[in-house]
């Protein structure tokens, strides 16, 4: 009971690639989660390196449609439906993204927000929808947004912000 209780408050306020690392999930090099929802086997999980997530973003190793099928076979009483998760290298995964068993996402892909990722997902591409299909390359991706760019990463927070009022507000 106590270790329940310690469990929960450890989800509360770890960061969440420390909970991860304590629920089991295969962790790469240069992973910044912004989630916690890593589903009944997390141990099934494995991330790749330069991994980012949005919030909210879920992935699911149990598919529990098979309660259904457990009501009406006997023979399926003692069934589960259970796939691993694998994310490759330098992947972005966007907000709310829901990733469901057996998914499979190559090296250097974008998933964008609300997208539901089943199948194998090939590398170097953007991915977006439900259901998920391909948009473009990372390489159309690029040139499409370049002009796009804002070089604020290393600025600091209010640097950052005077530079942004600047640009949007003048």
């Amino acid at each position: 009971m106590i270790k329940k209780i310690y469990d929960k408050i450890y989800k509360v306020i770890s960061h969440p690639n420390q909970y991860a690392k304590k629920v089991g999930v295969k962790l790469g090099n240069n992973i910044q989660l912004n989630t916690k929802s890593f589903g009944s086997e997390p141990y099934l999980i494995t991330l790749g390196d330069d991994l980012y997530t949005s919030a909210n973003v879920t992935f699911i190793t149990h598919d529990g449609s098979v309660n259904v099928l457990r009501n009406l076979y006997e023979e399926c009483d003692d069934v589960d439906l259970i796939k691993p998760i694998k994310v490759g290298n330098n992947v972005f995964l966007g907000f709310g993204v829901v990733i469901l068993p057996g998914a499979t996402i190559g090296d250097n892909v974008i998933v964008g927000a609300n997208s539901l990722v089943k199948g194998t997902l090939k590398e170097n591409c953007v991915y977006a929808g439900n259901p998920i299909r391909e948009i473009c390359s990372i390489k159309d991706f690029y040139n499409k947004r370049k002009c796009d760019f804002l070089h604020t990463k290393k600025l600091s927070k209010e640097d950052k912000k005077q530079y942004l009022e600047r640009e949007f507000n003048g």
